[in-house]
């Protein structure tokens, strides 16, 4: 499909084109609603691509496809990053999905019954308006990180791809999640690495084959159906899963000892350059590397549809506030799983439910 053909009124614009934007697309035109997916990377499957070079997905190929598209892999393996960015791209050409790339948002806002889009002068109006841009939108650092010394090489997890980014000399990873696991046990390699943090637990089982046929399918289950808004115990556990770590799933804490990385306290600030731990040790290191997550970028969509410049009061990613305003892939908008893959589909099919059908002329003229 030409997108620069579709003009006019649109039933439904999809802000962010990747998985939960794809799968929320594909519901759409199976509606037969006229609809554009709008998407800042020049092509889809970026924010995959973007992602550092040895980066696998912890969710066996059997759970990795959208709608319509199983993912094109051994059901028991874990695709590469590169893998489910291909697979993206492919899906949006197979089913022919109108996106345009390229295209950042600048200001979203509302004007009596639609929703107007803005972006390198161009504009775009719709009765309703889909953020799917996701949960990993800014990449979230302490403020005192502007005090390290010049000479430290400083990265994030979200611009970080393999260790020839680094110089020589010891590292500190931040951040004891899986990206901070997966990168220090990477980096140890050619670099004395420290890791400071904690985790939030581990799976209890060795990640790989065995537990993709027998272990995730629970795990999924668990955290598809019963970590759920919908369920006591899951409006339980979602303060507690957005505050904390998620649990290691591939690389253990155990497997970072055996490799020679050094856990250490937090990072409690900087002295003459250099990163102080909570126990008061300064730590002489050449590189630091940020796994500190990311934090929500709403500020290119009008406070007047937000609440407090946060995601608004919604159900199911539907705004109650604003009639036509949906959110789709953000942490446990409804459930444990619903910023990866298989969640985002599972939202995404409910959403497209309930996005109203808008009462045009012509409709209404059929209707008498």
């Amino acid at each position: 499909m030409n997108n620069n053909d579709v003009t006019g009124m649109l039933d439904t614009m999809i802000i962010g084109g990747g998985q939960a934007g794809l799968a929320m697309g594909y519901y759409l035109k199976e509606q037969q609603r006229k609809i554009l997916i709008l998407d800042a990377n020049p092509r889809s499957g970026d924010a995959w691509r973007q992602r550092w070079d040895s980066l696998r997905v912890f969710t066996p190929a059997k759970y990795d496809g959208l709608p319509g598209a199983p993912f094109p892999a051994d059901p028991l393996t874990f695709p590469t990053k590169d893998e489910v960015a291909g697979y993206l791209e492919g899906y949006a050409a197979q089913f022919d999905l109108p996106v345009i790339n390229g295209v950042r948002i600048e200001r979203l806002w509302r004007e009596g019954d639609r929703y107007i889009a803005a972006a390198n002068g161009r504009r775009w109006e719709a009765h309703n308006a889909v953020v799917a841009t996701g949960c990993s939108q800014a990449p979230k650092v302490p403020g005192f990180a502007a005090e390290l010394a010049p000479s430290i090489v400083q990265l994030h997890s979200s611009d970080y791809r393999n260790p020839q980014q680094l110089q020589e000399g010891p590292v500190l990873v931040v951040g004891l999640g899986n990206s901070g696991a997966e990168i220090g046990i990477e980096v140890c390699r050619t670099h004395p690495t420290f890791v400071a943090g904690k985790p939030g637990g581990e799976i209890p089982v060795k990640h790989g084959r065995t537990a993709a046929r027998y272990f995730l399918p629970l795990v999924r289950f668990i955290e598809l159906n019963v970590l759920t808004l919908g369920n006591p115990l899951g409006r339980i556990a979602a303060p507690k899963f957005k505050a904390h770590a998620e649990p290691l799933v591939r690389t253990k804490t155990k497997d970072l000892a055996a490799a020679g990385v050094r856990r250490v306290p937090r990072v409690a600030g900087v002295e003459n350059g250099l990163p102080v731990l909570a126990d008061g040790t300064r730590l002489e290191v050449a590189n630091v590397i940020w796994c500190t997550g990311f934090k929500d970028d709403f500020g290119w969509i009008d406070p007047a549809l937000l609440d407090d410049g946060a995601l608004p009061r919604q159900e199911r990613g539907v705004a109650l506030d604003s009639p036509g305003l949906f959110f789709l892939g953000q942490e446990f908008m409804y459930a444990a799983f619903s910023a990866t893959l298989p969640g985002a589909s599972r939202d995404a099919r409910y959403l497209a439910g309930r996005i109203p059908v808008p009462v045009t002329r012509e409709s209404a003229s059929a209707a008498i």
